[in-house]
């Protein structure tokens, strides 16, 4: 494994966690779960997989620095700085260009930095079997296997198991779903070979750049250029002088959706949750016998279930409910958010009207 690497993608904005999530502290770098910030628990859990030499970081200059606090013994030539977000596609394909420059037989993990996973021993050996799979010239995705029709994933559809000596069950790839309606997600969760899409793929940096050249050659055209500069003093003014003329480009339809060889891994037992949103974390922190899940504050519940109170740390303010059911309450001082639970989805349209009508003051 000494050619193997982790890409952590730390760069994004967390909208639908707003207002605890703002511009200039986005959710990878709270607390949000226990006393780590969500960064900090993707690099924890690489610890005794991967050293921190072989772990990079995509992110933005005004992250960046708080980051290289909170995750000290990463090198800092190991940040990587994207000028401003151009989608995943961009942030897989420049970090694959700076690896493959530096270690040719390289063979890179993507990781979003905002996940929650329970089971780190279990998620060791998928990584390492996913590595197996990807020597052998596949790009292979980790699927989380659905528990409940849920229409905030993407889902990825399996076909027949590949042929070869692996150490975990892997299978072709169908195709790619965007995030469907509930009719449609319950049809998919009863046949039973739809995982959701976890955003983790692990591949050779030489397959990913392959792909990116034969589907994306404006961003290839970019990466060449900057390919030329790596470790060199010009890297962050030639990457400064490219990035804003890139299309804006997930890597799941930039390439995945059209890539030839892609093979996934269905991972249940992980414990996984991508924090997506305010309603996630019903899954990832202890309830109480009501359901009721309580952080950060102070909470007087009367006939009130299923329902978050999430405060800031060190708050006074007692949140009172009354007759609540399947509610989010979450107290950022400057902003009060009560929405119902299956509706917290909608956060980032609250985050765009204010952007909208310039109230930036709550951004």
């Amino acid at each position: 494994m000494e050619h193997t690497y982790a890409v952590i993608m730390a760069g994004g904005g967390g909208t639908r966690l707003w207002p605890l999530s703002r511009r200039n502290r986005p959710k990878q770098l709270l607390p949000l779960i226990g006393e780590e910030t969500l960064f900090q628990s993707t690099v924890t859990r690489l610890e005794g997989f991967l050293p921190p030499e072989r772990i990079l970081v995509v992110t933005v200059a005004e992250q960046a620095a708080e980051m290289r606090v909170q995750a000290p013994q990463i090198p800092a030539e190991n940040y990587i700085i994207e000028p401003a977000p151009r989608g995943t596609a961009s942030v897989v394909g420049l970090a694959a260009a700076i690896l493959h420059k530096r270690d040719e037989q390289a063979v890179m993990a993507v990781l979003p930095s905002d996940h929650f996973i329970r089971n780190r021993d279990l998620f060791h050996y998928l990584l390492t079997a996913a590595e197996g799979v990807a020597r052998q010239d596949y790009l292979v995705t980790l699927g989380i296997t659905p528990t409940f029709p849920s229409t905030a994933y993407g889902y990825i559809q399996q076909g027949a198991a590949l042929i070869g000596d692996y150490k975990y069950p892997c299978y072709a790839v169908v195709r790619f779903k965007e995030k469907p309606d509930d009719r449609t997600a319950q049809a998919m969760l009863r046949t039973g070979d739809h995982s959701w899409n976890s955003g983790m793929f692990i591949w050779k940096t030489e397959s990913i750049l392959a792909e990116m050249r034969r589907q994306m050659p404006d961003l290839t055209a970019v990466l060449d250029q900057i390919t030329a500069v790596v470790d060199t003093p010009r890297l962050e003014s030639v990457i400064k002088e490219l990035w804003f003329d890139l299309k804006n480009e997930t890597i799941d339809y930039g390439v995945m959706e059209k890539a030839e060889r892609v093979a996934i891994l269905p991972a249940g037992g992980l414990g996984w949750s991508d924090v997506g949103a305010w309603d996630s974390l019903f899954e990832v922190l202890l309830p109480d016998m009501s359901g009721n899940v309580v952080t950060n504050g102070h909470h007087l519940a009367l006939e009130t279930h299923n329902t978050l109170v999430y405060g800031l740390p060190g708050t006074e303010r007692l949140v009172v409910t009354i007759g609540v059911d399947d509610m989010v309450v979450v107290d950022a001082n400057d902003v009060l958010l009560v929405c119902k639970a299956d509706q917290a989805q909608k956060v980032k349209n609250v985050v765009e009207h204010l952007r909208k009508h310039r109230q930036e003051i709550y951004l």
